[in-house]
């Protein structure tokens, strides 16, 4: 229950920033064009916060960093909101994308520890309540708004009970990541010697380099679902909004089950079949003429999608749990670029194709993804498979 407070938090503080972005570009007074520019911050933030993050949650312990970064990461959401010009609203970006990144990687890493000791797959159940965050961010936002108070008094509301929370749910995390000595053994391939520095496995990049394009995904349905609706297909624009909600809802709902799929069929048909079930839909949006079609097109892509993820961050965790800090920040910090990457690189190809024909782009992320979803299984996997045939 802890580690679910803390990813409730972490999805309502950047929901918080979100649906406060309007408010805070009209108090700075500045453009699209260069809040476009500013929000790069948030992205370099995150990532260097993703990749310090890992390694001390490693050495420290998730009880000590994940509170740690979850009061830092809901003080730093007050920073736009306080931002007077452009210089402080960069540098507060960068702040609170920092401090959200560190505390995505250790409650992530911690994540995978939970998931160990409980005994049955719960990873995506953790990212579906991230998603909740976020809903919940937008009611908040509402309320405030609807009770007469400023986006800052809003913020600010939102600031207190986050620490608060942090701090309630501190001590219910587990004291410290399991050890190479209290873990069962890990693949030859991916231990290091005690006294030699740790290095990043072939198969962990892999893993990253998977949840870059599944991300990249992911990215692109934020920003390009309604304008395909509106722009491809003519729908109006309180229509096409629907499009990002459709593949959005789907993604939460699927992370609330998937977790039951993965206990009965493995990570790795989740991984393969939802990510071969995303290609399959995203191609019906790059190709159907009609708009209901469309529709089931993103909810198949969202459907598919929402328990990738997951399974990878999972697999990073468990591939050596003494070092599952390191392994999800890059995991983490390569699929984040993925994310943030995805909106840009769509952008680009519409200045060569229709849009919906550079959503193909997407079908064959999706498509490499399955094919190559056999990175989850491990060296022990296969062994107890080859003894399972010979006998």
């Amino acid at each position: 229950m802890a580690t679910f407070a803390y990813f409730i938090l972490c999805g309502t503080t950047m929901g918080t920033w979100v649906v406060h972005i309007p408010a805070v570009e009209q108090r700075v007074g500045i453009s699209h064009a260069t809040l476009g520019g500013l929000l790069v911050m948030l992205g370099v933030g995150a990532f260097i916060g993703m990749q310090a993050a890992g390694p001390l949650t490693d050495r420290l312990g998730a009880r000590v960093i994940v509170p740690t970064t979850g009061v830092l990461c809901g003080a730093a959401l007050a920073l736009p909101g306080l931002a007077r010009g452009p210089w402080t609203l960069a540098g507060a970006l960068l702040a609170f994308g920092f401090c959200n990144g560190c505390l995505d990687v250790s409650m992530n890493a911690h994540a995978v520890h939970v998931e160990k000791a409980y005994g049955r797959p719960v990873m995506s159940a953790f990212h579906a309540t991230f998603s909740v965050g976020g809903v919940l961010a937008s009611l908040a936002a509402a309320a405030t708004a609807g009770a007469g108070l400023t986006p800052a008094a809003g913020m600010a509301a939102v600031v207190a009970l986050g620490i608060v929370i942090a701090l309630v749910s501190a001590g219910a995390l587990l004291p410290a990541a399991p050890t190479a000595a209290d873990t069962e053994p890990v693949e030859e391939a991916e231990r290091a010697p005690a006294a030699a520095p740790r290095k990043t496995s072939a198969r962990i990049w892999f893993l990253a380099a998977l949840a870059l394009m599944v991300m990249l995904c992911e990215g692109a349905a934020s920003d390009w679902s309604a304008l395909h609706l509106k722009d491809i297909l003519g729908a109006p624009a309180s229509t096409a909004a629907f499009a990002y909600g459709t593949f959005a809802a789907t993604m939460t709902i699927g992370r609330l089950l998937a977790d039951r799929f993965v206990a009965r069929f493995g990570p790795l048909a989740v991984l393969r079949y939802g990510a071969a079930a995303g290609s399959v839909g995203i191609t019906i949006v790059a190709l159907s003429p009609w708009m209901w079609s469309a529709f089931a097109g993103w909810a198949l892509f969202g459907l598919g999608l929402s328990g990738c993820v997951p399974q990878l961050f999972s697999a990073a965790g468990q591939a050596d749990p003494s070092a599952a800090g390191a392994n999800v920040s890059r995991v983490a910090g390569l699929g984040y670029v993925g994310m943030l990457a995805g909106p840009a690189v769509i952008g680009w190809l519409t200045h060569l194709v229709a849009l919906n024909h550079a959503f193909v782009l997407l079908t064959l992320l999706c498509a490499i993804t399955a094919v190559a979803a056999g990175a989850l299984r491990t060296g022990s996997d296969l062994s107890r498979d080859m003894a399972a045939s010979h006998s």
